[in-house]
């Protein structure tokens, strides 16, 4: 069950806005978009399609920048860099990976930064990406984020990274927009990394700062920051 929203969204309205997205999704289930995301998806994600159908969806209608930590090998950068190149808008889209290597069943990287950047130019989105090979904790990046976004330029936001989005949540909210659409993912999965993660989106969610608008695909937590 979703949590109430903030006091200054009536209960009418957020459920039509819950509901509003719901069918959003739906759409674009039927549509041309999601054939190119099921490729992307196939080759360079562990995302469930529908999540790399809504981050594209927010990247294209969200007024303001997008703001990604932990991109992996670049599925949700690329399903966001599909949805700005087709808002016609004008949105920087910048992603912090840390980089290493990962040892998984279906796709493993020896170097997750160089893959990345091979799969950003396979997919011919690499020029409307600003990467950042760095933790999004470290003084560096968060210098290198300042200096591109500003106050409220944020419309989109989205963590998968490791259990502490709330560190991240603290540094770089004052960039965010009110209404900036958030993407969590791993808020439903393994305790090690979920239980935190959860509690964490939960207090936020009490606190208003967070608003939710459901769980999809395997567990990803899909909201709104409210300033």
């Amino acid at each position: 069950m979703l949590s109430q929203p903030d006091s200054a969204l009536s209960n009418a309205a957020y459920a039509d806005d819950v509901i509003d997205l719901m069918y959003k999704l739906m759409e674009y289930r039927n549509q041309e978009i999601r054939h190119r995301l099921e490729k992307v998806g196939r080759a360079v994600s562990m995302l469930h399609r529908d999540v790399l159908l809504l981050i594209y969806h927010f990247a294209k209608v969200a007024q303001g920048d997008v703001l990604e930590i932990g991109p992996y090998i670049g599925g949700s950068t690329i399903a966001a860099a599909f949805g700005v190149r087709e808002s016609g808008g004008a949105k920087k889209i910048i992603s912090v990976e840390a980089g290493g290597r990962l040892k998984h069943f279906r796709i493993p990287s020896r170097n997750i930064f160089i893959d990345l950047k091979k799969n950003l130019r396979r997919f011919g989105v690499s020029e409307s990406v600003t990467l950042i090979n760095g933790y999004s904790f470290e003084g560096t990046t968060i210098s290198a984020i300042r200096q591109m976004l500003g106050h409220g330029e944020v419309g989109l936001f989205t963590f998968d990274a490791d259990n502490d989005v709330r560190r991240d949540l603290d540094c770089y909210g004052d960039l965010f927009a009110d209404g900036c659409w958030v993407v969590i993912d791993d808020y439903c999965g393994p305790a090690a990394k979920a239980t935190p993660l959860r509690a964490q989106v939960d207090e936020l969610v009490s606190a208003g700062r967070l608003v939710p608008f459901g769980y999809y695909g395997w567990g990803t937590w899909v909201g709104q920051w409210r300033v």
